[in-house]
């Protein structure tokens, strides 16, 4: 096909230039110009040109999360909080095709050179790499707490409204499709603790504690003393405080601290819940040196971590590395797996959990739905619209096998071999 580069396109036409099968939603532009069937259950408005700039500038998740989060580009047909349906129908029938170097030039020139140059991002936007390497290299300590500061530190009431009263912001264990996520992030407490075999007096080690749910159910029902550790000081203040409501503070501690700085050894076993998605896959040697050297012979470790379906090492993608995790990175359980055992650590068990972290992401956009209102109250309205796209976007990510939530239980032995092992698992489903 001949292309006139004179002529000027409208922003409907040039994005039709883009699409393989046309536009599964309906497209406005302030241009006046529309595209995709009229009778669309989604409909998207570029309402301004800095949204334009954002989308040009950087083509992608990270455009369009821009362009989102700043109410440039709305979406219709769908609650803010639970973006779902548009993400399903974008991910499954939206496909781009690569233009000729005559149709992109065409396609600059009707839209602008000028919208070439990036309008500064959204305050809900994190620093890029190349900012945050002047703190110094991924995933040393201080570059780590400020990782963690930018997504946790935001609203412990916030937190609440989305998570629901278990404060538990890891994949849940669903023991039915009816279960409720409260019923669900109880199972998954108590199937680490089972898995973990916890006896009343032993002593366990929880890293990256969160608001210290693990820490709190490992006393609370089966008379474990615990030392929970987060980089996050509101989580810990929040812990803490429940800790003390709950009469448990003579068995459960959480600390704000990085895990690396805890001192005492020879615990009788490790939790690590939703941590090893930040410690870099270039680090997993001195992470599993660390949990084999702080457990007591006969220990046990379970590790819960989001993975992928393959073993190569992956960011977490531009969108969320600068809206939700930083420096997040992910590889397959093979590579887990395998840092354990380099460790010293003898793995035992190994669980695929990643539709229930589908279930779990649906719940939590239930909530952010359900109490919309009183989290726009307590954050700002562009950082619950990058909640309800994250906590979507990942959702279908779980179902499609773009990711993987898994269970890697492991347990130190003797210098003989003996794992005080049961010949069969006795954690039950």
């Amino acid at each position: 096909m001949t292309t006139d580069v004179g002529v000027r396109l409208s922003i409907a036409d040039a994005l039709g230039r883009l699409m393989k099968d046309g536009l599964p939603f309906r497209f406005e532009a302030f241009d006046g110009s529309v595209a995709g069937p009229e009778d669309a259950p989604i409909k998207l408005r570029l309402v301004n040109e800095r949204g334009l700039s954002y989308l040009m500038t950087a083509p992608g998740d990270l455009g369009f999360a821009r362009a989102y989060v700043s109410g440039d580009l709305e979406l219709e047909g769908v609650h803010p909080g639970n973006p779902y349906d548009a993400m399903v129908l974008v991910m499954s029938q939206l496909k781009f095709k690569v233009p000729s170097a005559a149709e992109m030039v065409q396609i600059v020139r009707s839209l602008g050179f000028g919208n070439l140059k990036p309008p500064p991002p959204p305050p809900e936007e994190h620093l890029p790499k190349w900012r945050r390497a002047m703190e110094g290299l991924r995933h040393n300590k201080k570059r780590d707490a400020e990782a963690i500061h930018h997504h946790y530190d935001v609203s412990n009431r916030f937190y609440e409204l989305v998570l629901g009263p278990s404060m538990t912001y890891t994949c849940a264990v669903y023991p039915t499709l009816e279960s409720t996520l409260e019923e669900a992030q109880f199972e998954k407490y108590d199937l680490v603790a089972r898995k973990l075999d916890l006896k009343p007096g032993q002593r366990l080690l929880d890293i990256g504690c969160g608001w210290g749910g693990m820490v709190r159910h490992a006393a609370k029902h089966y008379g474990v003393k615990v030392i929970g550790v987060t980089l996050s000081r509101e989580q810990a203040t929040w812990a803490q405080e429940e800790i003390k409501r709950q009469g448990l503070d003579d068995l459960a501690e959480v600390r704000f601290m990085d895990y690396r700085d805890v001192t005492e050894t020879d615990f009788d076993a490790i939790s690590s819940i939703g941590l090893t998605e930040h410690i870099g896959v270039r680090n997993y040697p001195a992470y599993f040196g660390f949990l084999n050297d702080h457990l007591k012979v006969g220990g046990r470790l379970l590790n819960h971590c989001i993975t992928r379906p393959h073993n190569k090492t992956m960011s977490t993608g531009a969108f969320i590395d600068r809206y939700v995790f930083p420096d997040g990175e992910l590889t397959g359980v093979g590579r887990i797996t395998v840092a354990a055992q380099d460790a010293g650590l003898e793995v035992r068990h190994v669980e695929n959990l990643r539709e229930h972290y589908a279930l779990t992401l649906k719940g939590w956009c239930d909530n952010l739905v359900d109490n919309w209102d009183e989290a726009l109250g307590e954050v700002s309205l562009g950082r619950a619209k990058v909640w309800g796209i994250y906590m979507a976007g990942s959702r279908l990510a779980f179902e499609r096998n773009e990711i993987e939530l898994h269970h890697v239980l492991a347990v130190k032995t003797d210098a003989h071999g003996n794992a005080d092992w049961p010949l069969r698992p006795t954690w039950g489903s």
